[in-house]
């Protein structure tokens, strides 16, 4: 497998129903992480882009939360309907979507 040009995380962090931090897995990302494999098979992207799921990424208020490397871009609240744009826009057009990242006082 050669380097690829990006990597895509994306929290599957769990917590108690009760934690008052909630989690990003209880807010639906196990549906983000099966979107972007489902969008990178589709695409043929394989290889160019390379998704892994991880544990908490630190900013569970705002997720489900997708992290791109290696800008360091992290996006919150993410949605099944924002993948194909974050792969059109950001992994492929080097544009991040300004307008799904965390703000800076949280990352």
């Amino acid at each position: 497998m050669s380097k690829p040009e990006k990597h895509i995380f994306v929290c599957l962090h769990s917590r108690p129903a009760d934690n008052p931090k909630g989690s990003c897995a209880a807010k639906g990302s196990q549906t983000i992480a099966d979107a972007f494999a489902s969008e990178l098979g589709a695409r043929e992207l394989w290889g160019r882009f390379k998704l892994n799921t991880t544990s908490c990424l630190g900013t569970c208020e705002t997720g489900p939360s997708v992290l791109i490397y290696p800008e360091g871009i992290m996006y919150q609240k993410v949605k099944e309907s924002d993948v194909a744009k974050i792969i059109e826009q950001h992994l492929i057009g080097g544009q991040p979507v300004d307008e799904l990242q965390v703000s800076t006082d949280v990352w």
